[in-house]
């Protein structure tokens, strides 16, 4: 087995770190893509699958492939509608001023539910939502990343989940972010991939502490927010502190103008 490169042995450590999206690496004036990455991509894009490792055996060579940094947008928009992740990984350092190998990191992670306006079609919303369900209520928080809007309902009562369910039909999210007790539900879970197509996530509960949800809307949306969330029923909050967490894990931006909250109830609608 031929040595690692630093190069790639950086690359796989960010990789590592970024497990369910596709890591565009860059190198120079292109975003490259390696083994698992690569072939993926290759396939979803039409691109030409090559290698840098052509003296060796061709059990030992890394796949690769790549796209020009500076068009990468209708790229990254295909993966994208066909329900991938994408995370950027650029230059952290005037490579002048390095000593041996560039460090890099992923500046954002590009998802269903966060792409950018201009690689959506203008005539539609483009909804992320954090989902919050327990064993007495349920709490759905949308927000359209492109404008940043945010609307956040709940329930509580037998039929939560059925009214969760229908809230869901009215957004259409491209992108949803779960509670374990909402990932374990097959009919929501079923809803959100089969009939709205949505990438659909979870990851355990930490994202939907109650201390720390509420600060992170205190944080996002300022003192007042909490007085228009209900105060008998946290998981409107907890939905939205949920999707907070995954925004700023995601995001890695400044994100202030995420700032008009909106909460509302079933009533103020027609069934």
């Amino acid at each position: 087995m031929a040595e690692m490169t630093p190069m790639m042995r950086q690359y796989l450590e960010i990789k590592e770190q970024n497990p369910d999206a596709i890591l565009f690496f860059r190198l120079g004036d292109f975003y490259e893509m390696f083994n698992e990455d690569a072939q993926l991509a290759s396939r979803e894009l039409d691109l030409t699958l090559t290698t840098r490792d052509r003296a060796r055996p061709e059990e030992e060579r890394t796949p690769m492939c790549g796209v020009p940094y500076h068009s990468c947008d209708g790229y990254i928009a295909r993966l994208i509608a066909k329900g991938y992740k994408v995370a950027i990984c650029e230059q952290v350092e005037d490579p002048s001023g390095a000593k041996g190998l560039v460090q890099r990191d992923v500046v954002r992670v590009v998802t269903p539910g966060t792409v950018d306006a201009s690689m959506l079609e203008s005539s539609r919303s483009n909804y992320i939502c954090g989902i919050y369900l327990d064993g007495e209520h349920a709490g759905a928080a949308f927000c359209d990343a492109t404008t940043g809007k945010t609307h956040a309902t709940a329930f509580a009562g037998e039929r939560r989940l059925d009214q969760l369910m229908n809230e869901l039909g009215r957004c259409s999210p491209a992108e949803a972010v779960l509670n374990s007790a909402a990932f374990a539900a097959p009919a929501l879970v079923e809803l959100l991939r089969e009939k709205f197509r949505c990438l659909t996530q979870c990851h355990g509960d930490r994202r939907f502490q109650p201390e720390e949800a509420a600060a992170r809307v205190e944080a996002q949306y300022g003192p007042e927010a909490a007085g228009r969330l209900p105060a008998d029923n946290p998981a409107a909050a907890l939905a939205l502190g949920g999707l907070l967490d995954y925004l700023y894990e995601t995001q890695k931006t400044d994100l202030s103008y995420i700032s008009d909250l909106e909460y509302y109830e079933e009533n103020r609608f027609m069934e």
